[in-house]
């Protein structure tokens, strides 16, 4: 990814940012995100969809409605 300003910069950095706090999962955390409620016990779904960050450049997944 090519940065083009600092405001640019901000705005990449804030979107990763969001993605490694809620939508990265974490080996320490047994494979939750820092915000997930430790009491909920994630299910697997039978469909999932990509949703892309940063244009492409990271990927979270969830569940399909």
């Amino acid at each position: 990814m090519l940065i083009v300003g600092e405001r640019h910069l901000q705005r990449v950095l804030e979107d990763y940012l969001e993605h490694y706090n809620t939508g990265r999962v974490h080996r320490a955390l047994d494979l939750r995100a820092p915000t997930d409620d430790p009491n909920v016990i994630p299910f697997p779904a039978e469909r999932i969809i990509r949703c892309p960050v940063l244009g492409g450049l990271i990927n979270e997944y969830e569940p399909a409605a």
